[in-house]
């Protein structure tokens, strides 16, 4: 019985139109599709509602939808006397209700030869030619570029059968098929304009252009228990460590084990106990909630920044700027000002990096196996791997090594020559642009290798495993990772284009109204590109023009990528960090260390002299030996640099923001008659330098140059 009642429906679902002779059942497009057994008739709504020569006249349970079964099947009659203009096949039900037009065509070729079809009143239908267009002014102060409002893509904004407006704001476009579909999913109740929010005249409009919008609620709503969830409280702890016994999920009211909610989202939650929550404290707030109450207190700095260009309000603004805190270093127009955290801000860097490295098991190790010409590659190989852990120890070896991996898993060296030459070749490689400050760089195939995320977590990997800092950010870029870059606006020192800078510049330069269309016009394909090209720019649009474009090239089109590295510098809690230690992070990010003296890297060392008084004599004229080497070449009076000695003996260029461990120590080679023991030795795993014994200076020298430059 089942089976015979199963092919019974699929047999009714395969029958055709009797109209259009279509066996499709696409609701959105033909209407649903309805069949009267009784009478073996089955169609399609839309077919049978723009039929011309049948009408309603039964009640909605009568026959199909009220359409007597009677009428039904003379309109069948008619329509198949009648040839579809478009097909020429029989059973052209449709005609065009212009009464000096003679076509007729089946409903579904009407919607291929983009016919219009009013769901309203009496239902009527227009052909290609006779349909309505709309007639709404199209604004030439829009400076696209220009996108669907629906679904987001690209739109052509010429109004067309495929093209619609919305008759109220004027600045929204719409696919037909986009703008259709919402109405089916909307309905009557809540079907209105993406932009406005008008609803009467939208509908009207849309209706009069062939939409069809159903007389029901919206789908979202008809769905069973559809906001249950909403009935419930959050119930979860989400803190990085939860230190209650039976899980993250348990809750028991009036004690330390109690779930507390952010008492501004309400979707993040934490156990007493867990946030040292107080037995009746309930202001607590999660991390993302204070990244914004941060973020909002810069904005209203800003704003007072603002308030005393005006000359209306001098007196008041001058009493706010007094109040207001000092700016920080980075500053730049609007986003100069890192938030003042006066309780946060007297913690070092160091101290903050080291809170970040307790989560690293260094029982565990991930295993990097790099080449040195290729850093890049390898470490982006390693961090894709199934397996990948940032809470284990980096273990590196690199191909020109036949050490073991088991060795490697405690040689800090390799690993900070490592995440120094991953550094540098980061900054050198087409994700980041500028010269000595660098922003973020738009590179099509990074975007869809995901490089961006990757490069945030190299950075974020580098500065928690004891490797240097980038050193290379922008004002602008710090700002982005801070801020979030919907609350930035750039300034032309941050273009780090050449071709773009000087043709923004010319227009900035641009002091008559001639100077700046030859300007405009001389930048055209670029500005049509930022959608920022319009014939009526005058002189006191510039300010808003220079605006556009710069919101354009370094905001707009660099949202994927910002928001993809700043995923990726959430790796170990990284971000957080940052946003709440914003001015020790910037000195990490947007500046480079300060120069190695020779008396800096001198006392960065700790000698180790022999007990024995023969020998301590020998060693401490050593010395003074190295001590002058180290002024000779601050002196660039040797081949060597300081920061090579330095890489020789730790493998970094730089004192890491964290510090050496151990810290860099020099030991002396006593000659036992071994040719070795001529020459210094780097022990990069240690950061030791073990120093020969010599009789002069120009043998040390020599001998030094010839290790360092050999081994670097």
């Amino acid at each position: 019985m089942k089976k015979n009642k199963r092919a019974e429906v699929e047999n009714i679902q395969n029958q055709p139109c009797v109209f259009c002779k279509l066996p499709d059942d696409c609701p959105e497009k033909y209407g649903e599709k309805k069949t009267c057994l009784k009478h073996n008739i089955t169609l399609h709504y839309f077919c049978l509602l723009m039929s011309s020569g049948v009408y309603q006249r039964g009640e909605e349970n009568e026959g199909i939808c009220g359409f007597l079964v009677e009428d039904i099947q003379k309109e069948i009659n008619r329509s198949s006397k009648l040839a579809c203009h478009f097909c020429k096949k029989r059973g052209a039900s449709v005609g065009c209700s212009v009464k000096e037009c003679r076509k007729s065509f089946h409903f579904p070729c009407g919607l291929k030869k983009e016919c219009i079809f009013q769901f309203t009143e009496m239902f009527p239908s227009f052909c290609w030619i006779h349909r309505p267009v709309q007639s709404t002014a199209v604004s030439s102060r829009l400076s696209g570029p220009y996108s669907c409002t629906i679904c987001l893509e690209f739109i052509e904004p010429a109004l067309s059968y495929s093209v619609l407006k919305c008759p109220c704001c004027n600045s929204s476009w719409f696919h037909r098929d986009c703008v259709q579909h919402q109405a089916y999913s909307a309905g009557m109740f809540f079907f209105r304009c993406t932009i406005c929010n008008n609803k009467d005249k939208f509908q009207q409009e849309m209706l009069r252009m062939g939409i069809y919008i159903p007389e029901r609620d919206a789908s979202w709503e008809l769905e069973e228990n559809a906001y249950s969830e909403l009935l419930q409280s959050y119930q979860h702890c989400d803190v990085r460590h939860c230190f209650c016994r039976k899980g993250r999920e348990y809750s028991q009211p009036d004690s330390k084990w109690e779930i507390v909610r952010c008492q501004y989202c309400g979707s993040r939650g934490t156990h007493r106990s867990c946030s040292s929550l107080k037995r009746l404290q309930e202001n607590w707030v999660c991390t993302e909630c204070r990244a914004i109450i941060h973020k909002t207190g810069t904005l209203q700095r800003t704003s007072v920044s603002s308030l005393a260009s005006s000359p209306m309000k001098n007196e008041t603004a001058k009493q706010l700027l007094k109040r207001s805190p000092k700016g920080s270093r980075l500053s730049a127009p609007y986003h100069r000002d890192i938030p003042s955290r006066q309780s946060l801000q007297t913690l070092p860097t160091v101290e903050i990096l080291k809170e970040l490295e307790v989560q690293i098991n260094p029982l565990e190790f991930t295993r990097f196996t790099i080449n040195k010409d290729d850093v890049f590659r390898g470490a982006l190989c390693a961090l894709k791997r199934k397996g990948f852990d940032p809470h284990h120890l980096i273990a590196v070896k690199f191909t020109n090594t036949r050490t073991s991996f088991e060795i490697v898993a405690n040689n800090h060296g390799q690993r900070r020559e490592f995440l120094r030459l991953l550094m540098h070749k980061l900054e050198n490689s087409s994700l980041f642009e500028g010269s000595c400050s660098k922003n973020l760089a738009l590179d099509p195939q990074a975007v869809r290798e995901d490089l961006y995320y990757d490069a945030g977590r190299m950075i974020g990997l580098s500065l928690v495993h004891g490797g240097p800092a980038p050193g290379f950010f922008s004002k602008m870029l710090f700002n982005c990772v801070l801020y979030g870059p919907e609350n930035i606006v750039p300034t032309l020192e941050d273009l780090a284009d050449a071709c773009a800078k000087q043709k923004v510049k010319k227009i900035e330069e641009a002091l008559t109204q001639d100077e700046l269309q030859t300007a405009i016009k001389e930048a055209s394909e670029y500005l049509a590109v930022a959608g920022c090209l319009r014939p009526d720019w005058t002189l006191c649009d510039k300010e808003i023009l220079m605006k556009d474009i710069l919101n354009f090239h370094l905001i707009t089109r660099m949202h994927v990528p910002i928001q993809r590295f700043c995923e990726g510098l959430k790796i170990l809690g990284l971000l957080e960090k940052i946003q709440l230690f914003p001015e020790a992070f910037a000195e990490l990010f947007c500046h480079k260390p300060q120069k190695l003296t020779s008396v800096k890297l001198g006392d960065l060392f700790t000698v180790h002299y022999s007990l024995d008084g023969n020998r301590k004599l020998r060693e401490t004229k050593v010395i003074g030996f190295w001590r002058q080497y180290l002024q000779d070449c601050e002196d660039s009076a040797c081949p060597v640099s300081l920061e090579t000695i330095l890489v020789f003996v730790t493998a970094a260029d730089a004192v890491p923001p964290m510090g050496f461990v151990p810290e860099p120590s020099i030991e002396f080679l006593h000659s036992q008659g071994q040719l070795q023991e001529m020459f210094p030795q780097g022990e990069t795993s240690f950061n030791s330098l073990k120093l020969p014994i010599v009789q002069t200076y120009e043998e040390f020298r020599r001998n030094m140059d010839y290790a360092i430059c050999y081994s670097i």
